[in-house]
């Protein structure tokens, strides 16, 4: 297979790193994270300017077409700057939500804002009670009158403070754990009946609860017939995340290098002792081997769902998780107690590789779910 960058892929690359770079130093991040939003609205408007938020959706819904491949190039970037804005959450998750489910009016009303930037919306699948599993729904709809109302609590909705809109599973039929008769539904996080919990994460990203109660909402798709979408995003959002997170292991593994070749213990630069160099081989060699399955879980990302789809995706999640996890406690170690403070910027990209082994499933969430489709 040629793994070679299109010209294009390698222009849509450049941009997204620029970007980056000159926006998100270690500092302005800090104050993006400390501030109400708890990201900067004006890196998400340069990245709404530049087409960037319009790269996943289809050319006829005012998007540039962009792949798996492409979603990857950009997750990377924002991966290397530990960027707090909620790019997969609002474009890739929300966005092909309602591209998969969405109406010919929710189409025109909803993606034209999500691609230019103007509207961020934020996706609430999960509940306390879930734990992974995203048909285990609790959450309430019933309709009156012709019109839906919700009831019940969301979890770990980030993004959700600040989101013009925001996507919620409730179930309209079937027990809690059924994957039938659960629906999506539309929410105006600003309507009666609707009340948030903000939080800030380990990460120093922003998050919410959401709270529903007899709140009104606009249907998503079908009714009850929502959980085939939301699982076949769901993996989209994953090869989106293993991106990121191989972003943040280089860079994890630049700093660490760099770190190694100036600090001097017993006169010479401790990088100097073979025992040293033998770990930061071991790091490059697992940021090596989730960078080959990130690129796979970016090639099947789009692909039509199936059990082999869902099998790969599992495992490409599994391998970075566990590749992350090494990295980042490896880096720590060859840092000793600088790891450990505010200041350094590693500490905080160690958290965010955290967190993202924790979203949509961690290491043994998705070692089980490999060996059950390979036992089918």
């Amino acid at each position: 297979m040629d793994f070679k960058l299109t010209e294009e892929q390698q222009m849509l690359q450049e941009t997204a790193e620029r970007l980056v770079r000159d926006a998100y130093t270690f500092s302005n991040r800090e104050k993006f994270s400390e501030s109400e939003a708890g990201f900067s609205p004006e890196f998400w408007k340069q990245m709404g300017e530049l087409g960037l938020t319009a790269i996943p959706f289809p050319e006829e819904l005012g998007g540039f077409g962009g792949s798996g491949i492409e979603n990857m190039l950009i997750m990377q970037e924002l991966g290397k700057g530990i960027c707090l804005e909620p790019y997969m959450e609002s474009v890739i998750l929300a966005g092909g939500l309602i591209t998969q489910l969405g109406s010919d009016s929710q189409k025109e009303e909803l993606l034209a804002g999500i691609a230019s930037g103007e509207l961020q919306a934020a996706v609430a699948l999960e509940e306390q009670q879930s734990h992974y599993d995203l048909s285990h729904v609790t959450t309430t709809a019933t309709k009156q009158d012709g019109v839906w109302n919700l009831n019940g609590r969301k979890a770990v909705v980030i993004g959700g403070h600040t989101a013009g809109k925001i996507l919620v599973s409730a179930r309209s039929a079937g027990d809690v754990r059924d994957q039938s008769g659960i629906s999506l539904f539309i929410v105006d996080p600003n309507s009666e009946g609707v009340s948030r919990r903000v939080y800030s994460t380990v990460d120093g990203r922003k998050g919410c609860e959401l709270f529903l109660n007899n709140a009104k909402a606009e249907l998503l798709g079908t009714d009850g017939e929502a959980y085939d979408a939301i699982h076949y995003q769901a993996g989209r959002a994953i090869a989106a995340l293993c991106g990121e997170a191989v972003g943040a292991m280089r860079v994890l593994c630049d700093i660490t290098l760099d770190y190694l070749k100036t600090r001097k213990q017993f006169g010479v630069p401790i990088g100097k002792f073979q025992v040293l160099q033998h770990r930061m081989v071991d790091m490059i060699s697992e940021l090596e081997r989730a960078t080959s399955m990130a690129i796979l879980a970016a090639c099947l990302a789009d692909d039509e769902d199936s059990e082999e789809r869902s099998a790969k995706l599992s495992a490409a999640k599994y391998m970075v998780n566990r590749a992350a996890q090494y990295v980042s406690e490896q880096s720590i170690q060859l840092h000793g107690g600088i790891a450990m403070t505010w200041e350094y910027s590693g500490a905080h990209y160690a958290k965010r590789l955290v967190m993202i082994g924790h979203q949509f499933g961690d290491d043994d969430h998705h070692l089980e779910a490999y060996a059950a489709q390979l036992s089918i």
